[in-house]
């Protein structure tokens, strides 16, 4: 492994049951990269980052973050995991707390901070996402892109060195979108954090992908810049997957 890579991953094998979702999956990101994974519905996208944590654990292969072997059974899985702050598509806020609440939770029962702390790193993250105002309320309060931006506020808090996010923008109504991915473009664009997203928004994915990963089937099909993979895919599958995309959604920007 190489010392600018925070993640590597070779020939990832993943199974549910007797269906091999992924199928000798193996690609790098370097620290501060930004790679966004494109692929139709079942391809093994949030697999692949499930995987990475062992939220589903692979039955061959070896992934590594920041230098440490993560399906090494000696390794400490849990202090991988405070590494990693990971966005779902259906925000997984606790119901029955405030968003503060959520947000000190964490910091107090993993990072060990005092609940002043806690409050102080709780109130910075909130302002990243523009949610101050929203920090006494319950997550059923708050509308959907509300919920998303206070997800990955959490996330934040924790000060990962790597964010994965599984489609934050799926789950939301389309006038809703917009608002988590500018939190998202701003993230990219003042952090050092390393992301790897799964996405299916072309025009966030060029505002913020250094690279793109197109899987389908479980297995790589493309990889490259994200300019070039967008604007001129050399694979015949990944040229049709965003020209359907581009249809489906009505984008001008990524022209084919």
């Amino acid at each position: 492994m190489l010392r600018n890579q925070m993640v590597l991953v070779e020939d990832l094998h993943v199974k549910y049951g007797n269906l091999e979702v992924l199928k000798g999956i193996t690609f790098s990101v370097n620290y501060g990269e930004k790679v966004v994974v494109l692929g139709p519905s079942g391809s093994g996208k949030s697999t692949l980052l499930k995987s990475l944590i062992l939220l589903v654990k692979p039955w061959k292969g070896r992934i590594f973050i920041g230098g440490e072997e993560v399906t090494d059974p000696k390794t400490n899985i849990v202090k991988i995991r405070q590494k990693v702050g990971m966005v779902f598509q259906n925000y997984n806020l606790f119901p029955h707390l405030t968003i503060l609440r959520n947000i000190t939770l964490p910091l107090e029962k993993v990072k060990k901070m005092s609940k002043e702390e806690a409050e102080k790193k709780a109130w910075e993250v909130l302002k990243l996402v523009g949610l101050e105002d929203k920090a006494h309320s319950y997550p059923l309060q708050l509308s959907g892109g509300q919920q998303q931006r206070a997800a990955i506020a959490r996330a934040m808090a924790m000060d990962p060195k790597l964010l994965l996010l599984d489609e934050p923008t799926s789950a939301l109504d389309p006038e809703l979108v917009e608002e988590v991915l500018e939190v998202l473009r701003t993230i990219a664009s003042k952090s050092l954090i390393t992301m790897i997203i799964v996405t299916h928004e072309l025009d966030f994915a060029e505002d913020v992908a250094d690279r793109v990963l197109f899987i389908d089937k479980g297995v790589i099909v493309e990889e490259g810049n994200v300019k070039k993979v967008l604007h001129d895919p050399v694979n015949p599958r990944t040229r049709h997957f965003i020209r359907r995309l581009l249809r489906r959604k009505g984008l001008l920007k990524v022209t084919l």
